[in-house]
């Protein structure tokens, strides 16, 4: 598995390794920039091949400073070293089983990717997902290699470090700590943490009765008084992970780490998760009310990592999708159990929409399962995770509650502790549910979004309902099969009343007829009920049947879709032909938002406008080319008509939102907050931003408190409260990122690259932080989309001089902000040009690195 840096990696070239490890045993004398790192690995030959295969082990930026085999020592002129790793000759390789002896000198302070071992703010800490193991030590770095780990850390430093590693405590003294995982599992799953650090502990007691201890690590000081809600959470998970999947946690210890520099959320590394700062910190006074939601949900998201994704992991990084997939719909599961499952199966749907969609629709195009890769870290992306959780929704939907717990049971007594692939998940189905899977399968391999078109006949009572799906053409994939396409239908009369329960159709074919006979009353379709599938409806509705379901749906999805679907045909109408918003539309969306009977967080979601890109491209499948600028005008435009028809109602639904009660991150609490920050932000458009200004003064938790200050910085006021808010958290890392992020967001599209690129040059920018970057240039491409595409395209370069700054120092990081441009074909020429001009400077950089310059030539394909 050694690559080159234009290797291109097939999902159908896979080959089993010709050698396996039984033990790694590792030793680690950590200095900030000449860690010593001493590896002991048994090795043996793959029984189930014949081949004689050389021994090749990746490696990167490592000092060998000597190798032996059976304790005789190697001379390296008999082996290659490589800067991706070496290989010895299998004519210098025993038979059988061997002892690998090696020790290499790495630089944590050095290591800037924050990729394998590196150094955060005095911290070592790892990140070996996918790849990052090979900078610690030569080794078969591939997820389908699993052996034990005994560790041994030593700590030469002056000031006494918490020395962790992965699975339990076996021995520790003076300045060392040795670790062991009873548990084999692939090197992206080691983990070494070791700092300063103070732990928050609890216990937990499993259903068998083993009691485990639980530690979240922070570093000294206020940052111990934010982990509650994150032990909280954890206990939840474990909880509700054996009451619903039969999961039972299997080491002695639980430890979660705080870490600041981090280029992703968490890492479910086994018995050590490893966590972005801002995904476990949280006190009422720092965090808002989506801050608590997302550590929620990430905790669980780890946690159950331990089963799917540790205990069985994936075969392949092509099989990403059987870990992530599934462990984003055990979370989706998860939150929605602890919250509401209706506005969670809509945030979920919205996420997909907004953002895999727009993967899917564009030169990122690429299946669940890809085949292809030249850099696995940049195929960790939406349609990987959450496309991926759909198709395990699909399956949940069609084989019921109970077949899919016996799949799932069968699933992990088959593969525990082995490395798999969607074809073992699919037959896991197949053998216990006696069913075929093949087709179904197809969406694993099948890039694009399905369009379902549909059109009904009524006839002597009888509803003949024919649909059809279709899927475009997407990057490197022409031809598209049909697919197993779940759709949640009812019916209702022309009263409103539902004449037809729900059912599951299963449209398996281009074109598929459907018959409902004995119907009392001309039928309303109610189709795709609680987004069954992740396609789009072709067929669009008429504002008349949208405003319908508004009145009597009775599934959230589908009433909030209906709301969405009348919002964009608002919009669409107004930018195209300067038309003023339905007067029948704000009607009825403002005696939603007053109607006490409905879930506060669902009434704050149905004044949420759709987002610029399904806008952007439901107006470019009609042959029209949206202006951001205009988008931005036409959407306040709508917002100020919908706060002249609220006019009367807001300061009484804000009266009665209120609540002096002390700050409670639940749902119920959660929602109102959110409804009455959504009426406050309409409210700033009658009152100038008094009533805002009110709330900034007196609110006693953070949700509040920057939700009135974004509602004043909407309006382009808020400047005094944008400077209190600094003098008052200058010195919180992860409230200040709040500070840079908010004020870019909101800034009026006029002034959003100069504000922008005023705050890169702020004493407290660091743009080698993850967090501080996406908190500045993060907001600024991604959250102020008509600022980013400024006409004359200083937006553009702005992106692109930081980008390749900032991928000299943080690959991964870099590669990831260049999605920015993804959309780009969608503009006008001129934005495109302007566009292309900054993708191929940053791709014909000096020195681009490997994760850039995939991204960027695929971007670029066909131009």
């Amino acid at each position: 598995m050694v690559q080159t840096s234009d290797q291109l990696f097939r999902r159908q070239d896979y080959c089993p390794s010709g050698w396996l490890i039984d033990e790694t045993r590792l030793e680690f004398v950590l200095a900030p920039e000449a860690t010593r790192v001493k590896s002991e690995i048994i090795f043996q030959q793959n029984p189930s091949l014949d081949l004689k295969k050389d021994l090749s082990l990746d490696g990167k930026d490592l000092k060998l400073i000597h190798a032996s085999i059976d304790g005789i020592e190697l001379d390296q002129s008999l082996f290659t070293d490589s800067a991706n790793g070496l290989t010895v000759p299998r004519d210098q390789l025993p038979e059988g089983q061997f002892v690998w002896q090696a020790e290499v000198e790495i630089n944590p302070k050095g290591n800037t990717s924050l990729d394998g071992l590196y150094m955060s703010k005095g911290m070592y800490c790892t990140q070996c997902e996918p790849e990052g193991f090979r900078r610690i030590c030569h080794y078969l770095d591939r997820p389908d290699i699993l052996s034990k780990f005994t560790v041994r850390i030593d700590s030469p430093q002056q000031r006494p470090f918490i020395l962790l590693s992965n699975g339990n405590l076996i021995n520790s003294g003076d300045g060392f700590a040795e670790w062991h995982d009873p548990w084999p599992k692939p090197s992206y799953l080691f983990a070494l943490v070791a700092g300063e650090l103070v732990s928050v502990d609890d216990t937990f007691t499993t259903m068998s009765g083993r009691l485990v201890n639980l530690s979240i690590w922070v570093r000294p000081g206020d940052d111990a008084n934010r982990c509650d809600y994150a032990m909280d959470a954890l206990k939840r998970s474990m909880k509700w992970d054996e009451e619903n999947y039969g999961r039972e946690y299997d080491l002695d210890q639980f430890n979660i780490v705080a870490v600041d520099d981090f280029n992703m959320g968490a890492m479910e590394n086994k018995g050590l998760n490893i966590f972005n700062s801002q995904l476990v910190l949280a006190s009422s006074d720092t965090a808002t009310d989506t801050d608590y939601e997302r550590i929620e949900s990430v905790i669980a998201h780890e946690y159950f990592h331990n089963w799917t994704g540790n205990r069985v992991t994936c075969r392949d990084w092509f099989q990403l999708s059987l870990k992530e997939g599934l462990t984003v719909f055990r979370d989706q599961q998860f939150s929605a159990d602890m919250r509401s499952q209706d506005v969670t199966r809509i945030k979920d749907a919205r996420m997909l929409r907004a953002v895999q969609f727009r993967e899917d629709g564009g030169p990122l195009a690429h299946p669940v399962r890809p085949d292809t890769y030249r850099e696995i870290s940049n195929f960790y992306t939406s349609t990987v995770y959450n496309k991926g959780a759909e198709l395990i929704s699909m399956l949940w939907q069609m084989v019921g509650p109970a077949s899919y717990r016996k799949a799932l049971d069968l699933y992990f007594e088959r593969h525990d502790g082995q490395a798999c692939t969607v074809e073992d998940w699919i037959a896991a189905f197949e053998d216990s549910l006696d069913i075929d899977l093949a087709q179904f399968k197809i969406w694993y391999s099948q890039s694009g979004t399905p369009q379902i078109s549909y059109h009904g006949h009524f006839k002597n009572n009888e509803l003949q309902l024919t649909m059809e799906q279709e899927t475009d053409a997407t990057a490197s994939q022409e031809q598209k099969y049909p697919l197993v396409i779940p759709i949640l239908l009812a019916l209702f009369d022309d009263n409103g009343s539902q004449i037809l329960d729900e059912k599951l159709l299963l449209l398996t074919k281009a074109k598929e007829t459907f018959h409902f006979p004995n119907l009392k009353g001309h039928p309303r379709l109610s189709i795709l009920r609680k987004f069954s599938a992740p396609v789009t409806l072709k067929t669009p509705q008429t504002n008349e049947d949208a405003l319908f379901a508004l009145r009597h749906e009775t599934d959230s999805f589908r009433r909030w879709d209906a709301g969405q679907q009348l919002l964009m045909a608002t919009l669409k109408n107004a930018i195209i032909e300067d038309s003023e918003p339905s007067l029948e539309l704000v009607d009825v969306l403002s005696r939603l938002v007053c109607d006490a009977t409905l879930d506060p967080a669902f009434r704050a979601l149905m004044l949420v406008l759709p987002p610029e890109i399904e806008v952007r491209q439901n107006m470019a499948s009609e042959g029209h080319v949206l202006d951001p600028m205009k988008f931005f005008t036409v959407g306040e435009n709508l917002n100020e008509r919908l706060a002249q028809s609220l006019a009367s109602e807001l300061a009484r639904q804000l009266r009665i939102l209120s609540n002096n009660a002390p700050y409670s991150p639940d749902s119920e609490a959660a929602g109102r907050r959110s409804l009455r920050l959504a009426l406050l932000r309409l409210l700033c458009r009658i009152d100038g931003g008094n009533e805002a200004g009110q709330i900034y003064q007196t609110a006693n938790n953070m949700t509040e408190k920057i939700g009135a200050l974004c509602a004043l910085l909407s309006i382009q006021k808020g400047k005094e409260q944008l400077a209190n808010f600094y003098s008052l958290w200058s010195h919180n890392r992860l409230v200040l990122d709040k500070w840079f992020s908010r004020q870019i967001s909101e800034a009026h599209p006029d002034t959003a690259v100069e504000l922008t690129a005023s705050l890169t040059k702020h004493r407290d920018f660091d743009w080698t932080n993850p967090n501080r970057f996406r908190a500045v240039m993060g907001a600024f491409a991604f959250g102020n989309l008509a600022g980013f595409h400024t006409k004359d395209g200083s937006g553009y370069t702005l992106l692109a001089d930081w980008l390749i700054k900032l991928d000299a120092k943080n690959p991964q990081l870099a590669a990831r902000h260049c999605t920015a441009f993804e959309s780009w074909r969608l503009y006008d020429q001129d934005r495109q040009e302007k566009m292309v001009q900054q993708l191929k400077r940053m791709r014909n950089a000096e020195c681009v690195s490997k994760d850039s310059q995939e991204m960027l030539d695929r971007l670029l394909q066909e131009n």
